[in-house]
């Protein structure tokens, strides 16, 4: 049957989910290679993109409080941009999704070899979908619930993973050789920009993809209880707890071990404690990153789901997405994002080895393009607020317009470097592909009301303000 979204999301979920999306395989597998790439440099890079990325949130922030709507962004963008812009926004955040879901799964099945060396990676993998598909299928309520609590469990490990590594470093558990942990590794070993500036500004193809999905929070405005309350608090809080983590993090791990000897064949948070002879302590920080990558791929599915959902009431995706469950579950979103996810076990088993990376520069591709027309979408409201002399909004991004425009130049060199880089250059091109894609199929398969600019009120006006639909020759 059709029909709305229940809201059963609660500020405690939205703020876990968040942080489950963004605090995941990025982090606990995916920062080796940043650390491979640019030394000790990447935790300057990791406080410049986190700081990207909360104005990102902030802009999310106030268009998700003036029209709290499910599949959010992509529905700003063809109310603010046109019905193209927003056809392009929900596909390519369903396609980040998916593609970051299948880093994420592919991180699974490495972490799943630390026990079962034997055990071939793809079987991991099925298992995985198959479970995160009937989490999905129940209800948002458990959805959010389970979130809340893997969510939990990675953020207490994180915390005493940094708790234990300041203890290593600085009463010197471990060996007392040369190369033992201490601050001095961050600046020796070729210093600070040990690859130069080369590899500092190389390492955001990375970086950025740590942060993908952390957009979810918008996702979820059309399922939140009382938006206007939650969704500014879980924005305010959770940026700032994720460049905390991820630079506090790092900094410890590179303090306890060189950061030339990370070699990203697990993760460092496990190789660390095991090459100190702490094999107790690597055994329950697999455990951690495997909690970890189950949490970031049940938010993404959740995510890729509704924008599929968001799109399907705009006429900008088969219409039988808009199909809801008893439970209020848009089930055939479900389905088709599991089914997707199957590639993921088909991959594993033809590219094993360069799977993972590869996928990570395409995600950052489609997570930044995603964020660019977020940033878009918000500079056109601002605009058309002022414009039209509407009441000013309840949640407003800081140092407007300035930090506003910088951080769109910032997206923009994002996307220079992955065509730069010559590992991550291919996923340029495939990512330029699938915007080609995009506009090839707006052009002979959207009809109708896909054509036409979705209503949205605006909620911050005393007299609500709906668009009037256009359509493009009228633009």
């Amino acid at each position: 049957m059709s029909g709305a979204l229940r809201r059963g999301l609660t500020a405690r979920h939205i703020r876990f989910m968040a942080l489950g999306s963004a605090i995941g395989t990025g982090l606990f597998y995916g920062s080796a290679g940043a650390i491979q790439t640019a030394g000790p440099s990447v935790l300057l890079a990791y406080m410049i993109g986190g700081a990207a990325v909360f104005m990102v949130m902030r802009a999310l922030g106030e268009m998700a409080v003036r029209h709290p709507v499910s599949g959010s962004f992509g529905q700003y963008a063809s109310r603010y941009l046109g019905p193209f812009a927003g056809f392009l926004t929900g596909w390519t955040y369903t396609f980040e999704m998916f593609v970051v879901a299948l880093a994420d799964v592919t991180a699974f099945g490495v972490y799943m070899g630390f026990w079962f060396p034997d055990v071939d990676r793809w079987i991991w993998i099925l298992a995985l979908v198959l479970f995160i598909a009937a989490i999905n299928l129940i209800s948002v309520k458990v959805f959010g619930e389970l979130e809340f609590w893997l969510s939990l469990i990675k953020i207490t490990a994180i915390i005493a993973m940094i708790a234990g590594g300041i203890a290593i470093i600085i009463f010197g558990l471990g060996n007392q050789s040369e190369g033992a942990a201490g601050l001095n590794n961050l600046f020796e070993h070729g210093g600070l920009f040990p690859n130069g500036l080369v590899g500092f500004l190389a390492c955001f193809t990375i970086v950025m993809f740590a942060f993908g999905g952390i957009e979810v929070i918008g996702i979820t405005a059309g399922e939140a209880q009382n938006p206007k309350r939650v969704i500014p608090k879980a924005i305010n809080s959770v940026p700032v707890r994720i460049l905390l983590f991820y630079v506090l993090t790092l900094g410890v791990i590179m303090s306890i071990q060189p950061w030339n000897t990370i070699d990203g064949q697990a993760s460092p948070f496990v190789s660390i404690f095991d090459s100190l002879g702490l094999t107790g302590a690597a055994h329950i920080l697999n455990a951690v990153v495997i909690t970890a990558a189950v949490s970031a791929i049940n938010a993404d599915i959740f995510g890729a789901c509704r924008m599929m959902h968001g799109l399907a009431e705009q006429g900008q995706a088969p219409k039988a997405f808009t199909r809801i469950s008893r439970n209020g579950v848009p089930y055939l979103t479900v389905l088709t994002m599991v089914g997707a996810l199957l590639i993921g076990v088909l991959l594993n088993v033809w590219f094993q080895d360069q799977i993972f990376f590869l996928i990570a520069a395409l995600a950052t591709f489609a997570t930044v393009v995603v964020w660019l027309m977020i940033l878009c979408s918000h500079i056109a409201m601002k605009r058309e607020i002022a414009r039209e002399n509407r009441l000013p909004s309840e949640f407003p991004v800081p140092l407007w317009p300035g930090a506003s425009y910088l951080t769109v130049a910032f997206i923009i060199f994002v996307v220079v470097m992955i065509g730069a880089v010559e590992a991550t250059r291919p996923a340029l091109v495939v990512g330029l592909i699938w915007l080609a894609l995009l506009a090839l199929a707006y052009r002979f398969l959207v009809r109708g009301s896909g054509r036409k600019r979705f209503e949205l009120v605006d909620e911050t006006a005393a007299i609500p303000v709906i668009a009037s639909p256009r359509s493009d020759a009228e633009r």
